[in-house]
């Protein structure tokens, strides 16, 4: 009877365990037509505060942030959102460019004319 019970008790930690892991959110790519466009400009304003969205660009697009836990009021390891990030996220990250996927890709960086 003990052994049934070590074995059930084993079997819930594991598939607890497995539960809580965290999942790879695939939003699904937005076609050019859906893609807002922002100037660095106006990006700026998307910083997180405020209860504004958050928002991110890294290589000419433009990420929401606004729900990732790890930016907490726009702000990541001493990083501010309504940015471009491409370089910091490219040359000092440690995950890089592979954490993106994890968040939606909502528009793209266009220069003011």
């Amino acid at each position: 009877m003990k052994r049934l019970f070590l074995f059930m008790l084993s079997g819930f930690i594991t598939l607890s365990l497995f539960a809580c892991q965290t999942e790879e959110v695939n939003t699904p790519i937005p076609t050019q037509e859906e893609l807002i466009e922002l100037t660095l400009e106006e990006l700026s304003y998307y910083n997180g505060k405020d209860g504004k969205p958050a928002y991110i660009a890294v290589q000419g697009f433009i990420y929401d942030v606004t729900n990732s836990s790890f930016w907490q009021n726009g702000s990541h390891n001493g990083f501010e959102a309504g940015q471009d990030l491409t370089d910091i996220i490219i040359n000092q990250s440690p995950h890089g460019l592979e954490n993106l996927s994890r968040v939606p890709k909502i528009g793209i960086v266009v220069t003011g004319e």
